[in-house]
């Protein structure tokens, strides 16, 4: 007797071309999965009849509308999770900002890991060019004694036409120079953010293959409900998505699996947290002992209509997005901003690896509300900041290029992504 091995299990995830169209069996977004466990299943409502009857027993028992709900979690790693992360967000990636070869930028070192680049203002704008604070930018075209700048990852931590002020995520600031170099800037991979309008809906069809004993469950007509980023001091990085299903096909003993070619699952590391980066309004937040965040869709099944045991839809909601930093009690600035109703920005960025030129994934949240400042522990006290991030409506669209934010709730930026 076999009996089925969850390490056996595979997980392929494709888009639809709309609700209703379960995706093709070769079609071309099939891809298998990585994860820690995905759990999926069909359910249905139970209707028990009530009537009296004189033997004094249930007379009969109706199988009602079906769900197809499901919980993937996964260790966070760039590149793997894509099509999901675009639907929370409800906007493809797009390629980030690149300017022109420029001869007018000077690099210099200031404090730390910090520095600026700075450019003539006859040479344009870094804002006109598109650069976002929260971005992680590299540089190529540096000569000489600054090449170490070429290929660099630096997070853009404050921004004027002008004066890019960075921070190396690898712990380096740039290396000094004054201008007269070819360089060209770039923001890494590409980037995606809840959108002010023009939202898209994805549909998704997922399939169980449980490879051992050659069965397979075809779920179809889902959509992502919620994501949630979880960074400890220590440890794996985690990212866990909430699925909502509408309908499910069984594929049995000689007939599994359902997608005959999938692309095969990503190999790129898993973040770790030992050299993150987390800022709050500017500020390195270097004793932070963990950073945790939810973006919901507020999505919901429609109710049963008469005829079909398969429900009409999945309507959306609003997005929300809501978090908690934890950090060693050092002073009283973040539960100033609390008490004060300071609003803030917070930026993360999860590398790799310790390398110059990591691949990472990065979050950007332009306004935030600090909804608390509990403190807690019997040796070193910790901090404990609930917060919640609001639209920034001061930002623009990612187009018209006036602003140094991205009028949005939460971006994300994906250094693997081309």
């Amino acid at each position: 007797m076999t009996i089925a091995n969850a390490v056996n299990k595979k997980v392929v995830i494709a888009k639809q071309s709309a609700q209703g169209t379960i995706a093709a069996v070769d079609a071309a977004t099939a891809q298998y999965l990585r994860f820690l466990s995905f759990n999926q299943d069909q359910t249905n409502e139970q209707y028990t009849s009530n009537e009296m009857r004189p033997d004094k027993q249930v007379g009969d028992v109706n199988i009602g509308p079906q769900d197809g709900n499901g919980a993937c979690n996964g260790e966070l790693t760039p590149g793997t999770y894509e099509m999901f992360e675009a639907a929370i967000l409800r906007k493809v990636f797009v390629a980030g900002s690149s300017d022109a070869a420029n001869s007018g930028v000077a690099a210099a070192a200031t404090t730390g890991a910090a520095g600026t680049f700075t450019r003539d203002d006859v040479d344009g704008s870094w804002i006109t060019d598109g650069f976002k604070l929260g971005d992680v930018v590299q540089q190529t075209g540096w000569t000489t004694t600054a090449t170490a700048n070429n290929s660099h990852n630096f997070l853009i931590t404050a921004l004027t036409p002008t004066v890019m002020t960075v921070l190396g995520i690898d712990g380096t600031p740039p290396a000094t120079k004054v201008k007269g170099d070819e360089v060209t800037t770039t923001v890494v991979g590409q980037k995606c953010w809840v959108p002010a309008a023009s939202h898209t809906e994805d549909w998704f069809t997922i399939e169980h293959y449980f490879s051992d004993v050659d069965l397979s469950e075809v779920f179809w007509d889902c959509k992502v409900s919620s994501m949630a980023v979880k960074v400890p001091a220590s440890g794996i990085p985690t990212i866990d998505f909430n699925i909502l299903g509408l309908q499910m096909t069984e594929k049995g003993t000689g007939a599994a699996p359902y997608f005959t070619g999938p692309a095969a699952i990503t190999t790129t590391e898993v973040v770790h947290s030992g050299k993150a980066v987390i800022m709050v309004s500017g500020v390195e937040q270097t004793l932070a002992t963990g950073i945790d965040f939810e973006i919901v869709g507020s999505n919901q099944t429609m109710g049963a209509v008469i005829g079909t045991n398969v429900k009409p839809g999945i309507s959306d909601g609003r997005v929300e997005v809501k978090g908690n930093l934890s950090i060693y009690y050092e002073d009283d600035t973040l539960s100033g901003y609390f008490r004060a109703g300071t609003e803030v920005s917070i930026f993360v960025v999860l590398p790799v690896s310790d390398d110059a030129n990591a691949d990472f994934i990065a979050f950007t949240l332009p306004v935030v509300k600090l909804t608390g400042a509990a403190k807690s522990g019997d040796k070193e006290i910790t901090h404990s900041i609930p917060f919640m991030a609001k639209y920034n409506s001061s930002g623009d669209d990612g187009t018209t290029c006036t602003e140094n934010t991205l009028a949005t709730t939460i971006s994300m930026q994906d250094g693997t992504l081309t």
